[in-house]
């Protein structure tokens, strides 16, 4: 998917900018030119980076999904401000961010139903790889070390007790001199 979009890339020998088929290194385009064109859209509020929410927000996943998934009405009581929409899981339940799920707007190539809590479930498997994208090379990389220094500590103990043997097993005696 990633190779699909094509990046603006360069400078190449002659100095000139490129454009080359994009990576999943890649950094992901904003979605406004410039930030009166976001403020305009999203009802004066500028949307922030979500690449690092995840990491950012006690509850992680839960927290955005909850986010995501927690539109309702507002209960008997609650006046809810004009442009702003009422979901009890974001703090002072009143958002300015319209829901941005709708159940059946994404098609998914294995026929999955595309309900909110699915897209939720989605959205917020991508945030936490965007958060940090070589999460998986570490997991390998500290499962190595794990299993390397499994089989030093093996070593270490044989050798321990193969030279400890001959002194736990000496007798000391003190002998009184009259």
């Amino acid at each position: 998917m990633a190779a699909d979009i094509m990046v603006e890339d360069g400078p190449n020998d002659e100095g000139d900018m490129f454009e080359r088929p994009g990576k999943l290194t890649d950094h992901i385009p904003k979605p406004y030119p410039n930030e009166e064109t976001a403020r305009f859209s999203n009802n004066g509020a500028l949307p922030v980076d979500l690449s690092l929410i995840v990491k950012a927000r006690p509850g992680a996943e839960d927290y955005i999904f909850s986010l995501l998934t927690g539109y309702k009405e507002p209960p008997p009581g609650i006046d809810v401000k004009n442009g702003l929409y009422y979901n009890p899981y974001f703090g002072g339940s009143q958002i300015a961010m319209p829901p941005q799920l709708v159940n059946g707007s994404v098609e998914y190539d294995d026929e999955t139903e595309a309900t909110i809590s699915q897209m939720a479930k989605d959205v917020t498997t991508f945030l936490t790889w965007a958060a940090e994208p070589g999460q998986d090379e570490h997991k390998k990389t500290g499962l190595k070390l794990w299993f390397l220094f499994s089989l030093i500590g093996v070593q270490m103990l044989y050798w321990k007790r193969l030279r400890w043997t001959t002194i736990k097993h000496r007798d000391v005696s003190i002998r009184k001199f009259k």
